[in-house]
């Protein structure tokens, strides 16, 4: 099949017979990485043992590998740390952005043996052993990210074990059949997953800090398409009660909440196929509710104003991405982790596509300043507005926390009775 083999540290193996992985004492505790161009990695396995297929994508983050782990936008992923030294610091029962580990798969290149940190409960080993997932160490992951910057992100799969070329029955597995198997697999684009991970029944998150026990500042239903913790905790931070809701809820279960605005979070999937959710936030708009979304929910809202939306070559993923607000000039050092992007117009303001202009006059307001992709939406007659990045800054920095202030402003603007300028 003209497979590229790569052994630990991206030196080339000759495996003129695939069965040497079965038989060489040099591969104990071996792992297989193969993407479906064809390129294959040799390493060792890191976390559980067995087989994974997903999306291959890197993120630049040097911190914040158990944040990465557990944001839901990471689902059906393989996720490659450019940063080679990872889980240092172990994992702790403070820093998950959700309940589990969403990634499908991970690949590092030098594991710490050891962690050290005073709030550690464990080594990020054990817990991707305990959570099941899989992963590969001891490859040469620059010369992977260089491979994806360059061919796209693709699908991949990681085979480890024992014998990870043995099937079923013991018969050695061909290449070939590990790649059709990669292949196999259903791709990002068309797909479809935040019912996969939205929450099952609401909850609130009621203010805190300064607000604590306090009367609230505003009341927020999010609707949760793979929400990050960190996010309803910032809203509540700044007084807000908030209701974090299932993706199938409706406006009526929205109304019935009294909210002062909605909120749509970050999720996984291909923005393309989420029609349901569409739908919803239009009925939003038409309400007059103000609006405020991130990462998936700013792409929810550029074809909730009628524009595309289309899939990035490699994305954006990471805490040291530079985005401009186009209304301040100022630059932020921002977090991101999204791998399509709004289709708009940069420059002046332009009409809403949608129904002849029916949500007024739009603008881009934010740009990465990397590769130009439009990285936020303000709606200039209506209140509504997004980014693409995360400004819950978990992992990451805090440039753009006044982004929740923002939002905050425009309900109270909107509870007093001041128009949308």
């Amino acid at each position: 099949m003209g497979a590229n083999i790569r052994g630990n540290q991206g030196g080339s193996v000759n495996l003129k017979d695939t069965n040497i992985i079965t038989s060489d004492s040099r591969f104990s505790n071996r792992a297989l990485l193969i993407l479906e161009d064809g390129e294959v990695y040799l390493g060792r396995a890191f976390g559980a043992v067995g087989t994974t297929i997903g999306e291959i994508v890197f993120s630049t983050g040097m911190t914040g590998y158990q944040e990465t782990l557990t944001d839901p936008s990471y689902a059906r992923q393989i996720v490659v740390q450019t940063f080679p030294h990872i889980g240092n610091t172990g994992v702790n029962d403070q820093d998950g952005e959700s309940d589990r580990i969403w990634v499908a798969g991970y690949v590092v290149r030098e594991p710490s043996p050891d962690f050290s940190n005073w709030r550690a409960r464990g080594s990020l080993h054990d817990q991707l052993v305990d959570q099941g997932i899989v992963g590969i160490s001891d490859i040469d992951t620059r010369r992977l990210v260089r491979h994806l910057r360059s061919a796209g992100v693709m699908r991949a799969g990681i085979f480890s074990g024992p014998d990870p070329m043995l099937n079923g029955g013991g018969r050695p597995r061909t290449m070939q059949e590990l790649l059709d198997q990669v292949r196999s697999a259903p791709q990002m684009s068309g797909s479809h997953l935040t019912g996969e991970v939205s929450t099952d029944r609401s909850y609130i998150v009621e203010p805190a800090g300064d607000h604590e026990g306090k009367e609230s500042v505003c009341t927020v239903a999010a609707v949760d398409l793979g929400i990050k913790s960190m996010t309803p905790h910032r809203l509540a931070e700044r007084g807000c009660r908030v209701h974090v809701l299932p993706v199938d809820t409706t406006i009526e279960q929205i109304q019935a909440l009294g909210p002062d605005g909605v909120f749509f979070s970050n999720g996984p999937g291909d923005p393309s196929t989420a029609d349901e959710e569409v739908s919803l936030l239009r009925q939003v708009l038409d309400a007059g509710l103000p609006f405020f979304g991130i990462c998936l929910g700013n792409q929810l809202l550029g074809r909730a104003l009628g524009f595309e939306t289309y899939k990035l070559k490699f994305g954006h993923r990471g805490i040291n991405q530079p985005v401009k607000d186009l209304s301040t000039g100022k630059v932020e050092i921002t977090a991101h982790n999204h791998g399509f992007a709004v289709k708009a117009p940069k420059g002046d303001p332009v009409p809403s596509p949608y129904g002849e202009g029916r949500y007024g006059r739009v603008r881009v307001s934010h740009v990465d300043l990397n590769d130009g992709v439009v990285e936020g939406l303000e709606c200039l007659d209506i209140p509504a507005f997004s980014v693409q990045y995360h400004p819950e800054a978990a992992a990451g920095p805090h440039d753009a926390s006044y982004l929740f202030d923002r939002f905050v402003t425009l309900m109270q603007d909107a509870k007093g009775g001041k128009a949308h300028a």
